[in-house]
């Protein structure tokens, strides 16, 4: 499947594109600077470009068959990336016929804010993030409104690590059993596996420890 990976030089969004080409996949990878990815196989291909241009992801998005979206902010909290990047990649979607959408969001989105210890729901989203916990709430407005055929991937924080597959998946909203932590690399491999599955089409699913 033709690929194409917003917010690919990140944390995740690297390994993810690394995943995917493992899988076999063809994959461009978009990305403000996708140099950091260091990557070089014959499947992958690069476009510089920021998703807050809807011109750029237009171009960007065209003759692909699905689209992942791994999008951060770095140490911005004020940062819209999430939101309006993801509302300019639907646009482009739409104007193109691209239905396959995979959107990273997080773990306390919506319904799943009931799975959150005090920790995340009064320090970490109820005030340190709050900003950009309302960002990824936004985000996830969007791709549900898109008429597009969407997946919602929650993780829960991000940890350093190999990919084990012993986390959870489709966790219920009344799930507290949680270590409330993900590998990267686990994230990414389920993100990958989005591709070929579509049992989590148009929902939204939690994945954590």
């Amino acid at each position: 499947m033709k690929t194409i990976v917003f917010g690919a030089s990140g944390t995740v969004g690297k390994l993810a594109v690394q995943q995917m080409l493992d899988d076999g996949h063809e994959v461009t990878a978009f990305s403000r600077n996708p140099e950091k990815l260091s990557i070089d196989h014959p499947k992958l291909s690069y476009i510089a470009g920021d998703a807050l241009s809807a011109h750029s992801v237009a171009n960007a998005v065209s003759g692909h068959d699905a689209v992942v979206i791994t999008l951060g902010s770095g140490m911005s909290r004020k940062s819209k990336i999430r939101s309006q990047g993801t509302l300019n990649i639907i646009q482009a979607m739409q104007r193109h016929g691209v239905q396959r959408l995979i959107c990273q969001s997080t773990l306390g989105a919506h319904e799943s804010w009931s799975n959150l210890n005090f920790f995340w729901k009064r320090i970490m989203f109820g005030a340190l993030l709050r900003p950009v916990f309302q960002d990824h709430e936004l985000q996830e407005n969007f791709v549900r409104a898109s008429g597009l055929e969407w997946t919602i991937v929650r993780p829960s924080a991000f940890a350093d690590g190999p990919a084990t597959g012993a986390y959870k998946e489709d966790i219920k909203p009344m799930d507290r059993a949680l270590t409330l932590s993900i590998s990267r690399a686990d994230i990414a491999k389920f993100l990958a596996r989005q591709l070929s599955e579509l049992q989590y089409a148009q929902r939204a699913v939690g994945i954590s420890n």
